[in-house]
């Protein structure tokens, strides 16, 4: 396929809009969120990139993970390491699913046409937009409450019997006070976009270094050396242990599958780089130095408070209100809170709304999509999800089941079919007078015959016992799957 001729196709050194053109693609049917954008409309530098992740490591439901590898045999060295290697991978699929949006300026729900067509898109992108980000939106936003919970209670111990025995569908007075400050104020950042998170995360990021650099040194002190860190191991009794290079997989799985939805939507991000080499080191510096000073916290911080505190205690929140020192506590909770917004926005609710933007071009802007995501968030009531955890393990795995099937067809349509190159002409045409000799018109049965076996495949194992395995690593699965058979049926052709 190849770059169209017309004034907004002269993408590789930016799109000169002198011409109109970009007018003349909103009068196809797209809103201007979904219009490429210009070279004068990017503003993202390396040092954005290298922030934009930061905080989204460090946030409380990867520290109640890292709490669960512990109990995979491995030692705490290795599970560190895991980590580590887990960020590169991670890394690499952020920098090369990113690439089209950068290079062409395009949108997540663009590139996702590019890749399975005009209306073949509107699945995956429903699937990722809106029923995995605005699930996951609200599920971070009631994780994270409970820090503020806990916040709010130190400063005003009455806060917490608020109420009484007042209950809304399994919540009470003080937590449901608590999620819905906390969902507020991340529907607020997220109404802000790009520009308010560039300086939100600016922010962050210092933070990050001196907390989390500081709640390790206290672990380390508390549990008389790194080295007793280092030698400690959980209580295994009844627990099933696996071949190291089965855990090694298994956790950078998890860690892959937590960042499947972000890697499947980068373009919204990386369609803002200045350059190429911004978003590729930019991305790959900050999730590596992300990790690494994650790697050493998290297990050093759970571990140190086990040792200290002579119970196991793998989350990292009941750790915290045990200090005594209450600005100590207070700093640490509301990083946490931060980390936690970092991680909605980017991850959530802008994909979720621009994702709704263009199922809705006519209708719903960015902003609208934003408040409507962050209203049906609210209503589904995520508390009521944490109340079996087992159900929310099952909904997870196969969200992240669907996403690695169309992240794997969205590498092998645009590196090995597509050979990196995209007809925006074509891509943006008259959505009212769609035909078929169009390249990117209607559905491409090879990408969903490709993503819906590989689907099948990668969530077996939530059924079928026997293949329980298959589904700890079902982002690597359905991923590479998807990839292959998808080249197949294209190479047949």
């Amino acid at each position: 396929m190849e770059t169209g001729k017309k004034g907004i196709a002269l993408l590789e050194k930016g799109i000169d809009v002198s011409n109109g053109e970009v007018e003349k693609i909103a009068q196809r049917g797209y809103n201007e969120d979904l219009l490429p954008k210009t070279e004068d409309q990017r503003s993202m530098s390396w040092k954005n990139y290298f922030t934009l992740w930061m905080g989204s490591v460090h946030n409380i439901p990867n520290y109640a993970a890292v709490g669960g590898f512990l109990f995979l045999g491995l030692s705490p060295a290795n599970i560190m390491f895991a980590l580590v290697l887990s960020s590169l991978v991670v890394a690499g699929l952020m920098i090369l699913n990113g690439k089209a949006g950068a290079k062409y300026g395009i949108p997540f729900s663009m590139h996702l046409r590019s890749t399975y067509g005009t209306l073949g898109a509107k699945l995956p992108g429903f699937l990722r937009g809106i029923v995995a980000a605005i699930a996951w939106f609200g599920l971070q936003n009631y994780t994270a409450s409970l820090a503020l919970l806990i916040l709010i209670g130190k400063f005003w111990p009455g806060f917490l019997t608020l109420g009484g025995d007042f209950n809304f569908f399994g919540i009470g007075l003080p937590g449901l006070i608590a999620f819905t400050i906390f969902w507020g104020i991340n529907v607020l950042i997220g109404l802000g976009g790009g520009k308010v998170l560039n300086k939100f995360t600016a922010i962050l990021n210092p933070l990050i270094y001196v907390v989390f650099i500081g709640m390790t040194v206290w672990s380390v002190n508390a549990a008389g050396g790194f080295g007793n860190i280092l030698a400690y191991r959980p209580n295994l009794e009844g627990v099933t242990i696996y071949s190291p290079l089965v855990v090694y997989l298994m956790i950078i799985n998890s860690v892959v599958a937590v960042w499947a939805a972000p890697s499947s939507s980068v373009a919204d991000f990386t369609q803002n780089t200045k350059s190429m080499k911004d978003q590729v080191f930019g991305q790959g510096l900050g999730l590596l130095v992300g990790y690494v000073i994650f790697a050493v916290s998290s297990v050093s911080i759970l571990i140190g408070g086990s040792i200290y505190y002579g119970v196991e205690e793998w989350n990292v929140l009941n750790i915290v209100n045990k200090w005594g020192n209450l600005p100590a506590v207070i700093l640490c909770i509301i990083v946490l809170l931060m980390t936690t917004i970092s991680t909605n926005a980017t991850g959530n609710i802008v994909p979720a709304a621009y994702q709704l933007s263009a199922l809705f071009p006519k209708k719903i802007n960015y902003k609208k999509g934003v408040l409507i995501a962050g209203v049906i968030s609210y209503v589904i009531m995520p508390w009521k999800l944490m109340e079996n955890q087992e159900s929310i393990y099952t909904f997870l795995n196969m969200i992240g089941a669907v996403i690695g099937p169309v992240v794997g067809v969205m590498l092998a349509q645009y590196y090995f079919v597509a050979k990196q190159k995209i007809n925006l002409d074509d891509l943006y045409m008259d959505t009212e007078n769609n035909n078929s000799n169009n390249a990117y018109y209607g559905v491409n049965k090879a990408a969903y015959i490709a993503t819906i076996i590989a689907l099948v495949v990668s969530i077996s194992g939530e059924f079928i016992s026997s293949l329980k395995m298959v589904s700890s690593l079902s982002f690597i699965i359905g991923c590479g799957l998807s990839f292959v058979i998808y080249l197949l049926l294209k190479l047949k052709k």
